[in-house]
């Protein structure tokens, strides 16, 4: 449940992003794992498929770094590094 519960963070935070700036989409993010967060990138990279669809990153490139470092002082968070939208048209004008 806390993976859910982190990954669904994280996406609504992407749709906010979204309405913000006027995007149609997520195209590529990135996010980096603390060695101490408990999941993998297979297993964070599933979550994020799940609680993406029928979202704005829905079809994002997904990007994962992670650590081995249980000493760095976010070894337990999952950070979100970048971030590339697709504006709409108008958006731009």
């Amino acid at each position: 449940m806390h993976e859910t519960a982190l990954v669904k963070n994280l996406v609504q935070k992407l749709q906010a992003i979204c309405t913000e700036e006027k995007a149609d989409r997520v195209v590529d993010i990135t996010v980096w794992l603390g060695a101490l967060c408990h999941m993998s990138p297979d297993h964070f990279s599933e979550h994020f498929r799940q609680e993406a669809a029928g979202t704005c990153a829905e079809r994002a490139r997904l990007k994962i770094e992670s650590s081995d470092d249980i000493n760095h002082a976010n070894a337990q968070d999952v950070l979100l590094q970048s971030l590339e939208l697709e504006m709409d048209d108008e958006a731009l004008q």
